[in-house]
């Protein structure tokens, strides 16, 4: 593809944007970001479309250089130039969007007649999804091995992955599901909402190590990140420009996430579960004000996690009550459903939902669960 070009330095960029082309496109992607290698398929498709326009391509991972130089501060990001000058910018984009900028800038597509910018972005649509269907598939071959990530130690790569396979859909975000401290965490939520599925999320705000880990882990520098079963979908823009498209539904189940409903509170209705079941299951999760379902009794529990989610509860003053799901098939395979988590024990505090033991004792260390029963009036604070 000759007007698309991968450029490896500063310099090479530099003399690219000033040469002897006039219209010049360059896309900032990190070949860590699913986001990044989802949108630059549709990037490297219209350079096809628009032969008289240079294309740039610049991988920032491990040029440093460059991103302090072009003030990348998110990817995907791109710059337009014409003569050398910037005419335009781009944070996010999503393919029509992307398309339409390209268009309006590069003209013609060819010498029959002018360019469809809408038609553009519809057809480059087709060609993101399919992408993120093949992505999925290779991340979900290799996701057992572990690759080291520069300025991370394993222990909080570790970290990092238990909370993102925590749940099928997990967001990082700033502050809770249920009271967002910005508005894109806010935008994000109420995006997941819309969409009808279940989803877990971190308070980036609780712990200033997972935050920055997540940054370096995902090389993506900004909150909410959202991501779909151990892949990266994006940041806010990402996220709200697929759902208005009604392409993030086609993401989610292209990542094998088949819905369910937000783990953010206890559902109406959920596919496969009687009236009868959902009102006995509300109940029992209402029951009392922390509620853990866990194989065993409160004395005697079966396994490690319910042992420690016990002592947890135990430290932080809360009183709670557990149900033993050993002793009730139906309610043991109904709360899988009702909560979308496959395993036990389940914590579930004021009717909601907050996660196993593993997001438990992450938000023990963090001291999130101190502030969200100090919150629901639980605990009281000294």
């Amino acid at each position: 593809m000759g007007n698309l070009k991968d450029i490896e330095s500063k310099a090479e960029l530099d003399e690219a944007i000033h040469g002897p082309t006039p219209i010049v496109l360059v896309h900032f992607l990190s070949s860590r970001c699913l986001a990044s290698r989802q949108i630059d398929q549709v990037f490297s498709q219209l350079a096809t479309d628009f032969p008289h326009a240079l294309f740039l391509r610049v991988d920032v991972e491990g040029r440093l250089e460059i991103s302090e130089a072009y003030e990348v501060s998110e990817v995907p990001y791109f710059l337009f130039y014409k003569d050398g000058q910037i005419v335009e910018t781009l944070r996010n984009a999503n393919p029509s969007s992307l398309a339409n900028k390209i268009a309006s800038l590069a003209g013609p597509t060819n010498s029959a007649g002018p360019a469809a910018p809408a038609s553009l972005g519809m057809a480059a649509g087709p060609t993101v999804i399919e992408k993120v269907q093949e992505m999925s598939k290779e991340q979900g071959s290799s996701s057992d091995h572990q690759k080291p990530i520069p300025g991370l130690s394993g222990d909080l790569v570790g970290r990092v992955k238990q909370l993102i396979n925590s749940h099928p859909i997990f967001l990082f975000m700033e502050g809770r599901a249920d009271q967002a401290k910005c508005q894109s965490s806010k935008t994000v939520v109420d995006v997941l909402h819309k969409e009808g599925v279940a989803f877990g999320s971190f308070d980036v705000l609780a712990d200033d190590e997972i935050r920055e880990a997540v940054k370096l882990y995902s090389s993506w520098p900004a909150y909410p990140q959202l991501y779909c079963h151990g892949s990266l979908i994006g940041g806010n823009d990402i996220v709200v420009a697929l759902h208005e498209n009604g392409e993030l539904n086609s993401v989610f189940r292209d990542h094998r996430f088949d819905g369910g409903s937000s783990t953010t509170g206890v559902a109406d209705s959920v596919t496969g579960l009687s009236e009868k079941l959902m009102s006995h299951l509300k109940d029992l999760v209402n029951a009392k004000p922390v509620m853990v379902f866990m194989e065993g009794k409160y004395d005697q529990p079966n396994g490690y996690s319910g042992n420690s989610i016990i002592g947890i509860l135990q430290k932080e003053r809360a009183p709670f009550e557990t149900f033993d799901v050993l002793l009730d098939e139906e309610v043991r395979e109904g709360l899988k459903v009702l909560s979308n988590w496959s395993a036990y024990p389940q914590a579930y505090v004021k009717g909601e939902f907050i996660g196993g033991f593993d997001i438990v004792s992450e938000m023990h260390k963090s001291g999130e669960l101190t502030r969200l029963l100090s919150e629901k009036q639980i605990i009281m604070l000294n």
